[in-house]
């Protein structure tokens, strides 16, 4: 990985938190406290909440400061259900024509997905993550259907932010189903197998997304 400068930094750990639901939606980020426990001034810290700021995941308070963003999260859940059957059937419609050398390209971009997990970086993580699904998206000539697929992708990131659904109990699952769609596209299998696989795979991320969000509303979840 390259060396991260401060203010990268800063958005990394800040980004994670607000993810991975250390920071809770409302909770004050209190900057001279970051600057401390990150060993560096308050500058970086805030050019990364202006910049977490752009991107939805923090809003500034009259009298408080910034604050993690409240979220719509039923709306982030029913739009990763819609996800999960447009990329089922857009992996599907390619499957049997797939090119060697984009087989290629997905194995080298789940190796570098495992290499951001050992570092913990769950954002960059993420990145990688949504470049595997675009690299099999190139190749279905449905516009219309990639360019839906792409506004859905923007609407959540509007919403949470990249790799709010990637939380650490999920992403080692994640690359093993990446695995097999990328063995399921290599063999050329029954575009119907290959559909069934990709919508689940985007249905269990959805899954485990509302798990956590009703256990952390303190209700139950039937398994």
């Amino acid at each position: 990985m390259m060396k991260e400068n401060k203010q990268q930094r800063a958005y990394r750990i800040i980004k994670s938190r607000i993810v991975e639901k250390v920071y809770a939606p409302d909770q004050r980020i209190v900057i001279d406290q970051l600057a401390k426990e990150l060993q560096t001034s308050s500058i970086p810290i805030r050019e990364a909440i202006r910049q977490l700021e752009a991107e939805g995941l923090i809003e500034y308070k009259r009298n408080i400061g910034p604050v993690v963003a409240p979220i719509n999260e039923s709306e982030y859940y029913e739009n990763l259900q819609l996800l999960a059957v447009l990329e089922g059937y857009a992996v599907a419609s390619c499957a049997r024509n797939f090119p060697a050398a984009k087989i290629l390209k997905l194995k080298e971009k789940n190796k570098q997905m495992k290499e951001a997990l050992e570092d913990f970086d769950f954002i960059a993580f993420a990145k990688l993550n949504e470049e595997f699904h675009y690299i099999i998206y190139e190749e279905n000539t449905n516009k219309i259907l990639i360019e839906t697929i792409k506004t859905i992708w923007k609407r959540l990131h509007a919403i949470r932010g990249i790799g709010s659904t990637l939380y650490s109990g999920r992403v080692k699952e994640s690359i093993k189903e990446h695995e097999e769609i990328i063995s399921l596209l290599e063999k050329k299998a029954d575009p119907q197998t290959v559909e069934e696989v990709v919508r689940l795979h985007k249905f269990r991320t959805a899954e485990d997304f509302e798990r956590r969000r009703s256990l952390n509303a303190g209700t139950t979840v039937e398994s």
